[in-house]
């Protein structure tokens, strides 16, 4: 379950990661300032807020500068939204307030009359009373202010008319970064910034920060978040320790006994397996070999699949005889393929955490060369992975991590070494015996205790995935370069399999 923050009354956004980062919402009567650059998200934001407020029974007022109301009417169509029940204030219809001659200095209401634009906004707001306010955009108030200090008098003018009015408001503005913006955000209760990014290729990378917000504890860093059809999804960033667990440690088999023994009787849960070696060794086919398992004793996994389909990954299990068709069928297993191009790091992570608390027990990543690549640099990656595994162990579930190095013979590398972080280390290698290319098991660590230290010879055939006995017969599995000095029959024969 998520840890839930007490203390102030709280405004609903209507968004559900960004409410779990806020620890429920806005604190209620206060301001707030909403920052990021144009496409960013703001007025889809304001938007979902208001929209909130209406299902809570709740009056809004949205004052506009920066877009008209026929404007504001079609983004919320495009969504599915009705904004039925919010008050569009469309401030560029009040045209004498934008001519160049205008009087654009604002005071408190008590010291000087209003400008026509503000009197319009605020007498809306007299005559509504609305629970909800969003002013989009600071910007165009700035401009009519024309120098910084009736800006931020204008600003503490509406700070001043709200106080006491039992309405929360949300001010939205570009984010440039400069010094009276830093004065605008010591005004505020709060402050949201908004950020996005084109990568070299593949679609926009989101993420907000909570820059600020007085008198509550909140998730701070950074958020991944997407806009879609039907508004905007906040991802929070994952955090182990706000969900802490103990599981119970318990041996998990496999069903090929010289594949546990190789392991020392098994995988114990709440654990990390890491399976490396080159591409078509049969990383991905010992993962599924797991899923399988579990799914016989009635568990569930998710598999992530960042080099091939779903359709791939379960028929390749499927014609090895594990049954994986039937097991998907009935709800066991779940294969998702991902696009590293366009999933962020923040929604893999909100996914796992759901299908963890919707009771998976295992969860496999093929493979972390496809993860690798939807982190923007190498560090963030070592941080998140270790986050997602902590959390992942608390709660008892198998991972299991498979990992590509580049080439297939001789002197092999990963890509990044993430070895380290798995509590498992299992090692496949090619090697040659009598003119046939075969394949080799070995487990190099385990810290949850004892395994063999001795080198298996791996079969991958229609009758699934075998393990030979203990071969001594074996040089160089560190270095890549097996060698095989034995004879022929210690070695797995192919099995005719009828049908």
């Amino acid at each position: 379950m998520r840890p839930k923050f007490h203390g102030f009354e709280r405004a609903a956004t209507g968004i559900e990661g960004l409410d779990y980062v806020l620890g429920g919402g806005f604190p209620r009567d206060r301001m707030y300032l909403i920052e990021g650059d144009p496409g960013a998200g703001k007025t889809t934001l304001a938007m979902q807020f208001l929209l909130e407020g209406v299902r809570n029974g709740e009056t809004g007022v949205y004052a506009t500068l920066s877009e008209t109301e026929e404007e504001l009417r079609d983004v919320a169509r495009a969504h599915g939204w009705s904004l039925d029940g919010i008050t569009i204030c469309d401030l560029q219809t009040a045209e004498e307030s934008l001519k160049a001659d205008s009087q654009y200095t604002l005071f408190h209401p008590s010291e000087v009359e209003l400008s026509e634009t503000t009197r319009t906004v605020l007498e809306t707001v007299e005559k509504v009373r609305p629970a909800r306010v969003v002013f989009d955009s600071l910007s165009e108030m700035r401009l009519l202010a024309r120098d910084s200090l009736r800006y931020r008098r204008q600003i503490l003018a509406l700070k001043h008319f709200f106080t006491g009015r039992r309405c929360t408001v949300l001010l939205l503005d570009y984010g440039s970064g400069s010094a009276g913006d830093f004065q605008l955000q010591s005004l505020t209760h709060g402050v949201v910034g908004f950020e996005q990014t084109a990568p070299g290729y593949g679609g926009q990378r989101r993420r907000l920060r909570v820059q600020k917000m007085r008198g509550i504890k909140f998730i701070d860093g950074y958020h991944d978040y997407l806009i879609r059809t039907g508004g905007m999804q906040v991802f929070p960033r994952l955090v182990a320790a706000d969900h802490p667990q103990e599981a119970k440690p318990e041996a998990i088999a496999s069903g090929v006994a010289e594949l546990d023994a190789l392991l020392g009787g098994g995988i114990e849960r709440g654990t990390s397996t890491m399976l490396l070696g080159p591409s078509g060794v049969g990383k991905s086919t010992v993962t599924a070999q797991y899923v399988a398992g579990a799914g016989r004793r009635g568990e569930r996994s998710v598999v992530y699949t960042f080099d091939e389909s779903p359709l791939t990954w379960v028929g390749r299990a499927e014609r090895l005889g594990m049954g994986m068709e039937a097991l998907r069928a009935a709800g066991l297993v779940t294969v998702r393929q991902v696009d590293p191009a366009e999933l962020t790091p923040g929604e893999l992570a909100e996914d796992v955490r759901k299908n963890v608390e919707s009771g998976c027990r295992v969860v496999v990543l093929d493979s972390l060369n496809g993860y690798r690549n939807a982190m923007p640099e190498e560090n963030f990656l070592t941080l998140h992975l270790h986050e997602m595994l902590s959390y992942l162990n608390q709660h008892g579930v198998l991972t299991l991590l498979v990992m590509a190095q580049y080439g297939i013979l001789g002197d092999l590398a990963s890509p990044v070494d993430l070895s380290y972080l798995a509590d498992t280390v299992i090692l496949l290698r090619y090697f040659e015996a009598h003119g046939q290319v075969r394949q080799a098991i070995s487990t190099v660590k385990k810290r949850t205790g004892s395994h063999e230290r001795s080198i298996r010879e791996l079969r991958i055939g229609r009758d699934g995935v075998r393990v030979g006995r203990e071969l001594r017969e074996f040089q160089g599995v560190l270095s890549g370069q097996l060698g095989y000095t034995g004879g022929t029959q210690p070695l797995l024969e192919e099995r005719v399999v009828s049908g």
